[in-house]
Formats: structure tokens, sequence, C-alpha cells
């Protein structure tokens, strides 16, 4: 199965528990006003993939003690038949997996999903795209609602296990503060194979607090990359 996909990156330190791999699904139809992702929402911006290459890395990452998977977007819940597949191949993989996930809990590695959609919102396909997931956090960004929740954009977002195994994995965190660092910051060459290098790109992966951004801005241009186009800008 096909699935458009903005970029995958592996290892995701702030959305999720551990070292994670992180895929971002394109296409989102709720245009959250602040979103820092804007470049997410059409759903024709991205690449189509198919679902076996996005678990090709999934399995690389478990190989390499991923504590987990985290799919966010866009709305993953977008293209639920795709997130159905790669959620169940994900299970799928982890489960012939001998050792834990990279956590110090012993625990596999578990499957966490971002959606902007509320819970009773999540008809009879959204559900079934998510059957497999561990945790959800569901709601929409709401700009005007800050929290200090780590993982959350903001206040009315709920972060719910849904198997026994998230349970286990989030019932530290569902009303912990944030207290490590809310942004990983990549710089990427900005060279395609075969082609000459172009300017480098640089994704800002996490759920920044509010002022972060400008702040994230000012130390890239300090260290000599000035951006030209900000996702989270109309």
């Amino acid at each position: 199965m096909r699935v458009e996909v903005d970029g995958t990156h592996f290892p995701l330190e702030t959305l999720g528990p551990g070292r994670r791999l992180g895929i971002w699904l394109q296409g989102c139809p709720l245009a959250c006003p602040g979103c820092m992702s804007r470049h997410t929402w059409d759903p024709r911006g991205g690449e189509p993939m198919d679902v076996e290459r996005l678990l090709a890395l999934w399995r690389d990452a478990l190989d390499r003690g991923a504590a987990g998977l985290t799919v966010s977007g866009g709305e993953p819940l977008a293209q639920p038949a795709a997130l159905a597949e790669l959620l169940r191949g994900a299970a799928r993989l982890r489960s012939g997996l001998t050792r834990p996930g990279a956590t110090g809990d012993g625990l596999p590695a578990d499957l966490l999903v971002y959606t902007g959609y509320e819970e009773s919102e999540l008809d009879a396909a959204r559900r079934a795209a998510l059957a497999s997931a561990d945790a959800v956090v569901t709601g929409r960004f709401r700009v005007a609602e800050p929290t200090g929740l780590v993982w959350r954009g903001s206040a009315n977002q709920r972060l719910t296990p849904r198997t026994g195994l998230g349970r286990i994995r989030y019932a530290p965190h569902l009303d912990r503060e944030a207290d490590g660092p809310a942004v990983q910051v990549v710089v990427e060459s900005g060279r395609a194979s075969g082609e000459p290098a172009g300017p480098p790109a640089v994704r800002l992966y996490g759920v920044p607090r509010r002022g972060e951004l400008p702040r994230w801005e000012r130390w890239l241009k300090e260290h000599g990359l000035r951006l030209r186009e900000r996702s989270w800008r109309p």
C-alpha cells in the first residue's frame, strides 16, 4: 500500500519516551491555527512511499535499539487504511524481536500516534486505524491554551494509553511536566542522490513551548543558518 509521507527520522527523542523512529504522514484537513507544520497540510505535498519501505526503516530502528515508533503529521487519520497497515506491520515486527526497546524499563518498543481528532470524532474507520497503537495523543492544537505537559502542544490534548504495554509505558507521563528539551534540531545537507548540493534544510522535531520557535530562529542565525522559509508561518 502507498502512503503520502512528509519525512522520517531516527533517533527521535522529543515525541515519546526513549529514542524512537518518527514518521510524519502528509496531509491534514484540520489546519489548526498556529500549527508549526503547515508544510504537511497539502495532501499532495509529500513523497509517496510503500508501507513496506517504512516497515524496513522500523526494522532497522528496532535493530538499533529503538524504544518505539511515533507516527504524526500532518494528520495520520487522513490516511486510515495506510496507517492501519503500517501499525499492524510495526506490531508484527516488534513481536519478533526478542530483546526490549532501549528505554531502561525492560519493555518492548511501543507504538504512539498523534491525531488532531478528538476521541468523540473517531468513527469506525479511524478506530480501526488505531487498533494496533499502544497510546494516542488526541485533540486539536490550540495555540491559546499552552501546556507544560510533556509531548503535548496545548492543554486540551490528551495522552491515552490503549493497550497493556501503553498503560505501563505511559502511566508515569500522563500528568508529567516536561523537564527536558522540547525540540530536537536536525540539519540535513540539502543534497539529493545524484544532484548538486542545495541549501541545508533544518527540521525541528518535538512540541515547542510558547515563544520557543523565535528563539531557535535566533540560535540558528547565530550559528550561520538563516531560515528562508518557515513552516510555522503562512
